[in-house]
């Protein structure tokens, strides 16, 4: 597959390390190079500049980080398929909708497609896959939707989601790959992904390309597992084509603003 090869999550982010940490721009190979200058377009940054990059030891959004004469970026890095951005409580998740006027009504209606048992407490007996409550309920599932793929909202999703809370400790970019093949796509196109996909139609409950769901909807009532019914999970499944899609219009403003 490409951008992909057969390592954890947690080894190719120690390669990406390795490879970054106390080099030489200069030295790095060209799709390195072109990644950090890209990271740093903004700042005053030579070849002979020696790059930090350490593992973040918090539990933030941000895995690794890249410090460059004191300036630090915060990476996102991602492989694979089905990519999981976000978790959270699913009482803090309808606290963000009513903080956001989300109606009672379409929270309820949230709940009742998160639990998939005919309640909004999962305390219901008949547990339904994913796949079973659409084919009921996607009328259902076409109003949530409505009401959460306002840009409004979007935006504040992106930040939540994705880019990471509070401000300051927010990613700048998102790396998807491993060091032989990967692509990025910064904080800014990261917003603009998920605006731009805010009219498109998807059978699941989603903002904009991310998608919202149970962490497990727990079918086999493995009482292992019987938590992560209270939790909401947001997957981004289309990553690597929405930074494809997010590199072609960066390319495309460069030939602009260069002719």
């Amino acid at each position: 597959m490409v951008f992909n090869k057969n390592i954890d999550g947690y080894t190719n982010e120690e390669e990406f390390i390795k490879i970054l940490n106390d080099k030489k721009i200069k030295i790095l190979n060209p799709l390195f190079q072109e990644f950090v200058k890209d990271l740093y377009k903004d700042y005053e940054i030579n070849d002979n500049d020696k790059i930090k990059c350490y593992k973040n030891e918090k539990r933030e959004k941000a895995d690794f980080i890249i410090e460059i004469n004191n300036i630090k970026k915060r990476i996102s890095l991602k492989k694979g398929v089905k990519n999981s951005v976000h978790v959270e409580p699913i009482w803090t998740f309808t606290k963000f909708l009513k903080n956001n006027n989300i109606p009672e009504n379409i929270i309820k209606l949230y709940l009742k497609f998160h639990y998939a048992d005919g309640t909004i407490d999962g305390r219901g007996e008949n547990r339904m896959s994913s796949e079973e409550y659409k084919q009921l309920y996607q009328d259902e599932i076409n109003l949530i939707n409505n009401f959460f793929n306002n840009p409004l909202l979007l935006e504040k999703c992106a930040k939540r989601f994705v880019l990471g809370l509070p401000e300051n400790n927010e990613i700048d970019v998102i790396v998807f790959g491993v060091t032989e093949d990967f692509i990025w796509m910064t904080k800014k196109e990261i917003i603009n992904s998920v605006l731009r996909k805010r009219d498109n139609i998807f059978t699941g409950v989603h903002f904009g390309p991310l998608f919202c769901q149970p962490q497990n909807r727990c079918l086999n009532r493995n009482t292992k597992y019987e938590f992560a019914r209270n939790y909401i999970q947001i997957k981004w499944y289309h990553l690597s084509d929405d930074i494809i899609e997010e590199l072609n219009n960066r390319h495309t403003k460069e030939k602009i603003m260069n002719n």
